[in-house]
C-alpha cells in the first residue's frame, strides 16, 4: 500500500465545515471596503525575489530567514510572496495606476513565510490588505483606522480590539535616533537577549518591541524615538490624533511600536487583542511614502494595512462570536422517499431556489431510508426538511419538518410551500 501524502507542516487545509466562517469574515470585509470606495486588485502569488529584498529590507528576519525562494527553469530567482504591499506597489506602478491620481486598493489571499508553526501563525497564512496611494495628509491615515473600527463593529469585535499608534518620523530622524539607540544599547550588549544582540547590528529599531523582560528593562532609560521626530512628522501625528479624537476612535500612543519592515515611516499602527495570548496583533500597518520610488516609480505617498484572517477567525471562535448563519451550510433540505419522488423532489428544490432567492436548498441524492435521509438533513445544518413521498405526491402536499426546534411536522400544499418557508426563514 502506497504511503499517504500529507500537507506540508504549517500549510493547512480549510475544510468545508470551516469555510462558512471564512466566507462570513471575507464578505463582511468586502462590504465595508466597498462602502468606503476601495477597489479590489489581484496580484500573482510568485514575484521576483528582488522585489522583496528591495522593499522589505535585506537585513529583516523575513528576507534573511523566512522567504520561500527558488530558481525557476530559466535560472530566475522567484519567491512566494511573504506579504502583499510590495506586489501591490509593483502592480500599480507597472500598469500606470498611480500616474497623477489617487488610489484606494485592497486584496486578499495567501502569503508564505517559513516560520515555526503555532496557533495563529502558519507558513501559509491569509491576509486582507489595503493600500492607498497619492494622499499626503493624515486624513487618509485616519480613514483607514475608522474603516477598521467599523469592520470590528460589523464582526462584533469592538470590545475586543484596541488601537495602538506611533510615529517613527522621517528616514533622517530615524537614522539619528538609530545612532543614539545603538550607542546606548552597545554598552549593555552582553545583557541583551540573543535576537536583540543580532538586531543591534542589523535592525536596531526592532529591539524596541522585544518581548524579553531583561531587554525591556534596559530600554527604560534608552533614548526615545519621539524626541528625534522631525517637525513635519510631529505635526502629521498631532493632526492624526485630532482626527481620531473627533471620530471617537480610542487609541493609545505606544512609543515602542516600530513595525518590522524597512519601508515604513511616519504613522504606524496596530490593532491588538488580549484574547489570543502572544499572538495578539490582528491588524497592522502605516505609511510608506518612499516605497514606490524605491521600487522604480515616481515619489508617491502611500499608507496601508494588513490583517491576518486566521487570527481574526480564531478570535471570533475563541470569543464565541461566530454567528449561527456562518456555521450553517443550508436552509432547506428536500428529501425524496421512493423512486417516484426523486424527479418531483429535484424539480421542487429548483423551484424553491427560484422563489427563495439567497437561500441554500439541498436536494437529497443517493436514496436511502426515511431515517437515513433525515439524519443527513440534520447534519446539513438546514433549518427545515421538506419530505416528499408517495402520499405527498398523491395529495400535492409536502411534509415540512423544523430541524432546529421542537415544533411538530406539518403538511403544506406544494403551491404554498415557498411562501411558508420564506416567512419561516425570515424569523
Amino acid at each position: 500500500m502506497a504511503k499517504k501524502i500529507q500537507a506540508i507542516r504549517g500549510m493547512n487545509d480549510i475544510l468545508p465545515e470551516q469555510t462558512p466562517i471564512w466566507q462570513f469574515v471575507e464578505s463582511t470585509a468586502r462590504k465595508v471596503l466597498r462602502q468606503y470606495g476601495y477597489q479590489e486588485i489581484r496580484m500573482p502569488i510568485v514575484e521576483q525575489t528582488d522585489l522583496f529584498k528591495r522593499s522589505i529590507g535585506e537585513v529583516t528576519d523575513i528576507v534573511e530567514k523566512e522567504m520561500y525562494t527558488f530558481e525557476d527553469r530559466n535560472g530566475d530567482s522567484l519567491t512566494l510572496r511573504p506579504e502583499g504591499t510590495a506586489g501591490c506597489v509593483r502592480a500599480a506602478e507597472e500598469h500606470g495606476l498611480l500616474f497623477n491620481q489617487t488610489r484606494r486598493l485592497w486584496y486578499t489571499g495567501p502569503m508564505f513565510r517559513h516560520e515555526r508553526p503555532q496557533k495563529g501563525r502558519y507558513r501559509q497564512f491569509h491576509q486582507i490588505g489595503v493600500e492607498c496611494f497619492g494622499m499626503q495628509g493624515p486624513d487618509i491615515d485616519a480613514e483607514l483606522l475608522i474603516l477598521t473600527a467599523r469592520l470590528w463593529q460589523e464582526l462584533g469585535l469592538s470590545d475586543h480590539a484596541r488601537l495602538e499608534i506611533n510615529s517613527i518620523g522621517s528616514s533622517a530622524a530615524r537614522k539619528e535616533f538609530r545612532g543614539a539607540l545603538v550607542g546606548y544599547l552597545g554598552q549593555y550588549k552582553a545583557q541583551l537577549d540573543e535576537d536583540s544582540q543580532r538586531r543591534l547590528d542589523t535592525n536596531p529599531l526592532r529591539i524596541l518591541d522585544t518581548k524579553d523582560p531583561g531587554t525591556r528593562k534596559l530600554l527604560t532609560d534608552a533614548p526615545r524615538l519621539e524626541d528625534y521626530l522631525d517637525a513635519e512628522s510631529r505635526t502629521h501625528f498631532d493632526q492624526l490624533k485630532q482626527l481620531l479624537d473627533a471620530a471617537g476612535i480610542a487609541y493609545t500612543v505606544n512609543p515602542a511600536l516600530v513595525r518590522g519592515l524597512d519601508y515604513y515611516g511616519k504613522t504606524v499602527f496596530e490593532w491588538v487583542t488580549d484574547s489570543l495570548g502572544a499572538q495578539g496583533t490582528i491588524c497592522a500597518g502605516g505609511r510608506y511614502d518612499g516605497l514606490v520610488e524605491q521600487l522604480g516609480g515616481k515619489p508617491t505617498t502611500a499608507v496601508g494595512f494588513a490583517m491576518g484572517l486566521e487570527r481574526l477567525i480564531l478570535l471570533l471562535d475563541t470569543l464565541g462570536l461566530v454567528p449561527e448563519e456562518a456555521n450553517s451550510n443550508a436552509d432547506v433540505y428536500v428529501t425524496a422517499m421512493g423512486d417516484a419522488a426523486v424527479a418531483p423532489a429535484m424539480a421542487l428544490a429548483d423551484t424553491l431556489r427560484d422563489e427563495l432567492q439567497g437561500s441554500v436548498v439541498i436536494s437529497h441524492c443517493g436514496g436511502g431510508s426515511f431515517k437515513s435521509q433525515m439524519k443527513k438533513a440534520h447534519r446539513s445544518g438546514a433549518r427545515y426538511a421538506v419530505i416528499l413521498g408517495d402520499n405527498e405526491l398523491e395529495s400535492a402536499t409536502v411534509g415540512l419538518k423544523p430541524l432546529r426546534s421542537d415544533e411538530e411536522q406539518s403538511s403544506v400544499a406544494q403551491s404554498d410551500l415557498a411562501a411558508v418557508l420564506a416567512k419561516a426563514l425570515a424569523n
